[in-house]
């Protein structure tokens, strides 16, 4: 069996998705050694992982993407982040290869100095994505706005001008800190980052289809595998959560700041009257000043799955991982987006008919409400998303793809 070193992002969304494959890997035998976040580290290692913190100085560097003004503004702060972090994590991934001696690597995608590290050294080494990569494909728009596919021409024409006005600036501006970085490892510059991304011999995405668009397709080194669900501790059930006999909306926030408290107070007040009782977590929010009527709960955190299971719709932000996991049981959702990827997930929503899309620019107690009661008709494509998640093969199936093309180069050695 191998020694696999995992590699994530100071985001625990990056890291609750990534374990779900780690654990399949760990459940075949294999020896599962991780570097995350502080506030991650005892979820790793309940789950028996050899697990400590990436270097204090990364996670020092906050996203702060929610003080952009636009969804393009937010990414530039991104790719700024980003940037930063990647001069510290060439070394930390370096100090980790040298303390566990790994036979493979498993890399978050946001961490773009172990990627060049990882790409730079001789050990046989993976990507994981829980969002939709920045990766070009015919006929998909191109990624951060938001936009809905046009078919033919007029679409064509219409990706260009958003890529060349938009897009390409982006990746110029992200492009000159990531560049330097792989010049410092002696790497060669990449053009965009379609190219970088493409430099993991395997890149395993937490998605499936249809909730992304059916002419998706990224080629033969890029691999969907469905939302790759974690929830720790969802094997007890909170004494408060047994007690509630209406259906549930569940309502959620993201785990990193970025100003979305509104959505939570919005919903409570939009739900107030309906006979369903509103259960809001704030993982990265405040908890205090916000009242809750009798039909409402609200709390930091709690296994979203115990939730789900008694859902009839989730109110969410967009997060990837929130949105996925309420679809993965069959639950419609209605997402309003407020930066980050998340105005992708909400059109890929409205697209796969699953769910409905509302801009947070445009979020009023009224309108969500009609938009939790539009969202609450369309199971019928809340299951077919679920069908298709299913018919990724999971996380077993990324365990697979890393042994056969992973850990076989390092059998091969």
């Amino acid at each position: 069996m191998a020694t696999i070193l995992a590699y994530t992002s100071p985001a625990l969304g990056h890291l609750l998705p990534m374990s779900a494959v780690l654990t399949e890997l760990a459940n075949r035998g294999h020896e599962i050694h991780l570097r995350t976040l502080s506030h991650g580290v005892e979820t790793g290692r309940s789950l028996g992982f050899a697990t400590e913190t990436i270097d204090p100085g990364i996670e020092a560097i906050t996203q702060d993407d929610w003080r952009g003004s636009n969804p393009i503004a937010a990414l530039r702060i991104s790719a700024s982040v980003f940037g930063r972090r990647a001069e510290r994590e060439v070394d930390d991934l370096a100090a980790a290869v040298t303390d566990v001696m790994p036979d493979a690597l498993l890399i978050d995608v946001n961490c773009w100095g172990a990627l060049c590290s990882a790409e730079a050294g001789d050990t046989p080494w993976a990507s994981f994505c829980p969002y939709t990569p920045l990766l070009r494909s015919r006929g998909v728009p191109p990624f951060g706005m938001g936009l809905r596919p046009l078919p033919g021409a007029l679409g064509r024409a219409r990706d260009a001008v958003a890529t060349a006005a938009l897009l390409a600036p982006l990746e110029r501006f992200g492009r000159r800190p990531l560049n330097t970085v792989r010049a410092g490892v002696s790497l060669p510059p990449v053009k965009s980052m379609d190219e970088f991304l493409r430099r993991a011999p395997l890149l395993l995405v937490a998605s499936g289809k249809p909730f992304q668009y059916p002419q998706t397709d990224w080629g033969d080194t890029i691999h969907m595998i469905g939302p790759c669900a974690a929830d720790p501790g969802d094997d007890v059930v909170p004494g408060w959560l047994a007690n509630i006999e209406q259906p549930i909306v569940l309502v959620t926030t993201s785990s990193e700041k970025q100003g979305d408290a509104e959505l939570v107070s919005t919903a409570i007040a939009a739900l107030a009257d309906e006979p369903v009782h509103v259960v809001a977590t704030m993982p990265a929010g405040e908890l205090t000043g916000l009242s809750t009527p009798a039909n409402a709960t609200l709390c930091k955190y709690v296994p979203h799955g115990l939730v789900l299971s008694r859902s009839v719709c989730a109110v969410t932000h967009g997060g990837m991982g929130a949105t996925q996991k309420a679809l993965n049981h069959g639950v419609p959702v209605c997402v309003v987006p407020y930066g980050r990827d998340q105005f992708e997930v909400a059109r890929r929503v409205e697209v796969a008919r699953c769910g409905t899309r509302l801009p947070a620019k445009k979020l009023s107690v009224s309108r969500l409400r009609a938009k939790v009661h539009e969202a609450m008709t369309m199971t019928e494509g809340a299951r077919r998303v679920a069908e298709g998640f299913a018919a990724t093969g999971g996380a077993a199936r990324g365990a697979d793809l890393f042994e056969q093309r992973v850990l076989a180069v390092t059998d091969s050695k």
